[in-house]
């Protein structure tokens, strides 16, 4: 096995939207996308005050993607025109697969609304191949205790496997394209190396604390992606300091990406046409 080296590593850049904190590490000015992964907004952490306005992602459409949205603090309630309907906590995530085209809706609960309190989100967006952009909408909602808890490295490591395979065992989200999603919660001088990463794009954030990647002489502070080389089937992870870091990887696509705004598809033509569905009423019908 050869553990991959770092190529680059990629500070968030802060892009708030209203009063939400939001920094974003991808796309960023020396990165497109890590394809198949394309896109990671990092909200908060901010304490909200008592009657708040909550999260301004009120409804909104999507196609062509998934979505894969982890809730560090907080709650998040979620809701779509196929009708799907969930609140979830801190430490739990949500799976939506746009497809052929949903309108969902990210807010905050009617209590934090009342009595405001810590938020803390990352979302993250997985593009889809030209044959499954056009798949039926899906959710998935997943409270921390129903993702499995793996313990490694005498108790230092918690792996938190959401899918894909790992030594034996399996995340409870069935990907369509044999994505592999976990997070990492790391103490001080925990260590965590996973390999079978060959012709494998590797997304790597650490959303909190410092970590030693491989060899490289540059410690990874908060708020970084981590861009490897490609060649080399292992990664190797030391937690500097206590650490929350999300690690990914997924065989990459290899097509045109063509986004506008909450659509990602392989043409201009085919954004023109899932404006023009969206507007048509063919996204299902309109979020009250």
């Amino acid at each position: 096995m050869t553990d991959r080296s770092v190529h680059r590593l990629h500070p968030a850049m802060r892009e708030d939207i209203g009063d939400l904190i939001t920094q974003r590490p991808l796309p960023g000015p020396h990165l497109e996308q890590l394809d198949p992964f394309l896109f990671l907004n990092h909200h908060g952490p901010q304490t909200y005050p008592p009657h708040n306005r909550g999260l301004p992602f009120g409804p909104h459409p999507h196609r062509g993607f998934e979505t894969v949205t982890f809730i560090l603090e907080g709650e998040l309630a979620h809701r779509d025109n196929a009708g799907h309907e969930s609140i979830i906590g801190a430490g739990g995530i949500q799976w939506m697969t746009a497809g052929r085209g949903i309108v969902h809706a990210e807010v905050s609960p009617r209590a934090f609304l009342d009595h405001g309190g810590p938020v803390e989100i990352l979302q993250l967006w997985l593009n889809l191949p030209a044959r499954l952009k056009m798949s039926e909408p899906a959710y998935t909602g997943l409270q921390r205790a129903d993702i499995p808890e793996l313990s490694l490295d005498g108790g230092k490591v918690a792996l938190d496997l959401i899918a894909g395979e790992y030594e034996g065992n399996s995340g409870p989200v069935r990907s369509l394209t044999g994505v592999f999603m976990s997070t990492l919660r790391m103490r001080a001088g925990g260590t965590f190396r996973i390999d079978g990463l060959e012709d494998r794009s590797v997304f790597l954030y650490v959303a909190r604390g410092v970590v030693q990647v491989g060899n490289h002489a540059d410690l990874v502070s908060p708020m970084h992606l981590v861009e490897l080389d490609e060649t080399g089937d292992a990664v190797a992870i030391r937690a500097e300091r206590d650490a929350f870091v999300v690690l990914g990887h997924a065989a990459p696509i290899r097509e045109p990406v063509v986004a506008h705004g909450p659509f990602v598809m392989t043409t201009r033509e085919e954004i023109t046409q899932a404006i023009v569905d969206y507007q048509a009423g063919r996204f299902g019908a309109a979020l009250g």
